[in-house]
């Protein structure tokens, strides 16, 4: 049995240092991620974290479909977002403290209201 183990394992180690052979100049290291990826990174999982534990009530179609064009720009689309209800506001409210606490700036925001 003994035996048996230590082939088993030295296979192991075989088919893990076979694998570890890649050449050093054919592994890709990841691309840089641009700051503005990393904020809509952030601020996309604080979005869907913060409406997975909220109720939608009161979050107009129009509120949602404009802030997800945002994020689906990569967060580079113009604030557009205008929160009308109070439980809208109250959502922009909780976006914004989740964004500056992350290191973004107010303006980074989707929330605007043009009238």
């Amino acid at each position: 049995m003994r035996v048996l183990l230590l082939r088993l394992f030295g296979a192991g180690l075989m088919a893990v240092g076979t694998l570890g052979a890649v050449p050093v100049a054919a592994q890709q290291p990841p691309s840089p991620r641009s700051w503005v990826e990393v904020k809509c990174d952030n601020y996309r999982s604080a979005w869907n974290f913060t409406l997975a534990r909220r109720s939608r009530k009161g979050l107009g179609e129009e509120f949602l479909a404009r802030h997800a064009a945002f994020i689906a720009s990569g967060c580079t689309a113009p604030a557009d977002v205008c929160p009308r209800s109070p439980e809208e506001l109250d959502l922009a409210n909780v976006m914004v403290i989740l964004a500056m606490n992350a290191g973004t700036a107010s303006t980074f925001l989707p929330f605007a209201c043009k009238k």
